[in-house]
């Protein structure tokens, strides 16, 4: 039987060695140079400068650029892969370093275990000027905020402090988290037993993001927060109320909710459709038992389906609690015409239902970084969760500042880096400059010159 017929004319015969300057991740020069343009390192430095105990040691800066792109190069979760980092002489030049400025595994792991508990506060205020930067570039007038748990599974992972059973039956971490936007502006790093309402860090971790929006960014702007039913409490629901902020909660099916609801009529019921599905709804007061206050309920159930009517058995109703239309104060800065729409039933069951939507981030965390933690003890685990939080946090800004012309700004970690990471890159020193080339057609499909302009003109973060 023949075979000439497939043969390739351009067959590869031989390999050898080139001493070129080469990369497989040319697009991380663009994040660099964003990482750079919008200033995070002096924000780190003047955080985590005292960290550094002598002049000989890597500055700190320096380590945190590189495991900002540690995260984004997503190629490893183990701390080992510093030591491949540091002998690749293109990905040193990638990042604008030079070989002994990269890091190794071990100063990397004496970096991370330099960090005590204590340090989780601090890397928060940084994710709250963060925060801050962005609403004051964005300015909204109303700011949406949901507060909910991630699991982070470490079954598979051995000894890890704290790492304890969820409700998901899997043995990890459940930190508290604060979500705008698809950006994580605020978190707790906490042991898996710690449940939605663990203690006072709910009401303490809200208010202190509440007094930071009034006194950094507007003492006028409206704030809304959503949260599901393992919120439900009559303390937070107090506290949000006396700081003046909306909340959208799931509350809890009780007994005399359903005898309520069901001794209604038909005709106390009224219909909202969002072009998908239909639900029928009631308002009324709820208050529990033991509560000195009402708050407006409003009673929810699917009478449709995609244009398929739903039987009794099968409809899943909610009860949604807020204080939106009760507290007068939450809206009052706002224009006539937003406080009529906002405090319609219909906007608070749609602001209800875009739940499922706000916790999105949290795949988007786990895709862009990982949910097994490296160490044994507590501590440097919660330093390498908050690094991947401010990590994820520049990198969607970085989406919204360079990349949105190219990629959808909604696009997981796995995408971009598929589109605009790993492609082959040369380095070259000529004249007295370093200049990065790229082939034709990553120039032309990708626009790089565009994005290499957009990547060094961001508005800075003001310390």
């Amino acid at each position: 039987m023949k075979k000439n017929g497939y043969k390739s004319k351009c067959k590869i015969n031989k390999i050898g060695l080139t001493d070129d300057t080469l990369t497989g991740r040319g697009g991380m020069a663009l994040f660099v140079k964003y990482l750079n343009s919008v200033e995070i390192y002096p924000l780190l430095q003047s955080f985590f400068g005292e960290i550094r105990r002598n002049n000989k040691g890597l500055p700190v800066w320096n380590i945190f650029k590189q495991i900002f792109c540690w995260f984004y190069d997503g190629t490893s979760r183990h701390v080992n892969y510093f030591d491949q980092l540091k002998g690749d002489e293109g990905y040193a030049s990638i990042l604008e370093n030079d070989h002994d400025e990269m890091a190794s595994s071990h100063q990397m792991k004496r970096f991370f275990k330099s960090f005590s508990w204590v340090y989780g506060g601090v890397f928060r205020k940084i994710l709250r000027k963060m925060f801050i930067w962005r609403l004051r570039i964005e300015r909204p007038d109303v700011i949406d905020l949901t507060i909910d748990t991630m699991v982070m599974d470490n079954d598979e992972a051995h000894k890890r402090e704290g790492a304890q059973p969820t409700y998901k039956n899997k043995k990890g971490f459940q930190p508290l988290q604060i979500i705008w936007r698809n950006k994580i502006v605020d978190g707790i790093f906490r042991g898996g037993k710690k449940h939605s309402n663990y203690g006072n860090a709910v009401v303490n971790t809200v208010t202190g993001l509440v007094k930071a929006i009034r006194k950094e960014y507007s003492e006028t702007v409206t704030i809304l927060l959503r949260m599901d039913s393992g919120f439900f409490d009559e303390k937070n629901l107090l506290a949000f109320d006396k700081l003046g902020i909306g909340f959208i909660c799931t509350g809890k099916m009780y007994k005399g909710v359903k005898e309520h609801v069901g001794s209604q009529t038909e005709r106390e019921w009224e219909r909202y459709y969002n072009g998908h599905k239909e639900w029928e709804y009631m308002e009324f007061g709820y208050r529990c038992e033991s509560w000195n206050k009402f708050y407006r309920a409003i009673y929810t159930r699917v009478s449709s389906d995609e244009k398929q009517r739903l039987l009794d058995f099968a409809r899943p109703d909610n009860v949604i609690v807020t204080n939106i239309g009760v507290n007068p104060t939450v809206l009052t800065n706002c224009s006539v015409r937003e406080q009529r729409r906002l405090i319609k039933a219909e906007t608070i069951i749609e602001s209800h239902h875009m739940r499922g939507a706000d916790e999105l981030p949290h795949r988007g965390l786990k895709n862009f970084g990982f949910e097994e933690l490296p160490f044994k003890r507590f501590a440097p685990n919660s330093a390498v969760y908050y690094c991947m939080l401010i990590s994820f946090f520049l990198f969607e800004t970085y989406k919204e500042d360079v990349l949105e012309e190219v990629i959808p700004i909604g696009s997981y970690a796995t995408t971009v880096r598929r589109k605009a990471l790993d492609f082959a890159a040369k380095i070259i020193s000529t004249g007295g400059e370093i200049i990065l080339k790229v082939t034709r057609v990553v120039m032309e499909n990708l626009q790089f010159d565009v994005l290499w302009q957009r990547s060094q003109n961001p508005i800075p973060i003001i310390v």
